[in-house]
């Protein structure tokens, strides 16, 4: 896979496994696993490879953030955990400089209040959100300074 600092990971939370059937309205028809391939693809065009992993499972995310230290950054989709995980973002802060950005396919600003506070945000590199797919492939261009 390269060495640490040409890989980027993609780190999905809960009930992104379900992408593709779930809320097809608000998250998109696409498979995690079209995702996926796409991700990878899109990765090696520019250079880069990418590591893709889903979790349902806090400690497991927060585990694979301290593993990606040191790599050429994070794409971070904590899904409700986005809320609420101080874990998280305190995993976030412990792998600094590694630039994590945020990502939701949804716009959470336009959905119930809850979902517009992200304990995470103070702590990433920046934020994306509601621009589906295309939110990982703009963090991407970013994380590998080709936009």
């Amino acid at each position: 896979m390269g060495n640490q600092r040409t890989v980027i990971w993609v780190i999905n939370g809960p009930n992104l496994h379900a992408l593709g059937t779930r809320r097809t309205d608000v998250y998109g028809s696409k498979t995690l696993a079209e995702l996926t391939t796409a991700w990878m693809a899109y990765g090696h065009n520019l250079g880069v490879s990418v590591r893709c992993e889903q979790s349902n499972h806090e400690g497991q995310l927060i585990d694979w953030l301290h593993e990606a230290r040191g790599s050429q950054g994070v794409i971070l989709n904590a899904g409700a955990f986005t809320h609420y995980s101080v874990a998280i973002r305190d995993a976030i802060e412990s792998i600094v400089p590694t630039p994590v950005i945020e990502v939701h396919l949804s716009n959470v600003h336009a959905r119930e209040s809850f979902r517009a506070h992200s304990v995470m945000a103070p702590v990433c590199s920046g934020q994306l959100t509601g621009f589906g797919e295309a939110g990982y492939y703009l963090a991407m261009r970013v994380l590998t300074g080709q936009w």
